[in-house]
């Protein structure tokens, strides 16, 4: 099982998106595939039309019982999709309590790796949208991955939200004892604004083999794709947006099949 962990400390910056699109890839690829919302404002369960507050289970539930953890719990607090092999585990306001509840106790920046240990045997791929914010869900997300996929917007702006991030995984790294893979994705580009382009190219001067050759375009297919509740390789297989990412998923698997040699 490849768990990838999609992480800026900058919001609206393409995190969700990312997710969603990465896994209806997957997913239609026939791989099972799990999403995990560790944001409260669960942006992702939204999408997906679920209303976390309503349902009996939810990842707020594995991290409060996290010393009675077992597969029958993870799952039960799994929702399903459209797309048959497409599960997500979704967020409910409460997570953000979980700092003051669990923020001191040892070992909580591990429950939501043990929790995927329990059903790495049901799914190819885990992909985990986190919160903007440097807390235990960013840890445990973080902790959690073999790959942290890091969307920047092409504007400058945006680019300190990278740096926030990069310090972030290199306090992490040191905590962990682990050597983080990640891989930046330029995102919302638009090449007919030059600070984007000027953007871009500064990206790749500074993290030069860690930046993603290729680009993810401004598309409003995936706004209408939201808003119809669907993933957008489902809604709009052919747009332009989808077309990027299908060529960012075939570059990560790239990277994996070299990772593990």
């Amino acid at each position: 099982m490849v768990v990838w962990t999609v992480a800026n400390h900058k919001g609206g910056v393409g995190k969700t998106t990312t997710t969603v699109t990465l896994g209806g890839l997957l997913a239609q690829a026939g791989k099972r595939v799990l999403l995990v919302d560790t944001d409260p404002q669960a942006s992702m369960s939204y999408y997906f039309g679920i209303d976390s507050e309503q349902l009996s289970s939810s990842l707020y539930d594995v991290f409060i019982d996290a010393k009675n953890l077992n597969k029958d719990k993870v799952m039960d607090s799994l929702c399903s999709t459209k797309l048959d092999s497409l599960f997500i585990l979704p967020a409910t306001m409460a997570l953000a309590t979980l700092d003051r509840k669990l923020g001191t106790q040892t070992g909580m920046g591990l429950i939501l790796r043990r929790a995927l240990d329990k059903v790495s045997d049901e799914f190819d791929f885990v992909i985990v949208d986190c919160p903007p914010v440097l807390g235990v869900l960013m840890i445990n997300a973080l902790a959690a991955c073999e790959r942290v996929i890091i969307p920047v917007q092409t504007e400058f702006l945006a680019l300190k939200g990278l740096d926030r991030i990069m310090h972030s995984m290199e306090i992490m790294q040191k905590s962990l004892a682990k050597t983080f893979a990640f891989s930046i994705v330029p995102t919302m580009y638009d090449r007919r604004v030059k600070a984007g382009i000027d953007s871009y190219r500064l990206l790749g001067q500074t993290y030069k083999e860690n930046v993603w050759e290729g680009v993810i375009p401004i598309d409003t297919k995936f706004r209408d794709a939201s808003q119809a509740q669907s993933p957008p390789s489902v809604f709009c297989p052919k747009s332009r947006g989808v077309i990027a990412y299908s060529k960012l998923l075939d570059y990560l698997q790239s990277l994996e099949c070299n990772y593990g040699k």
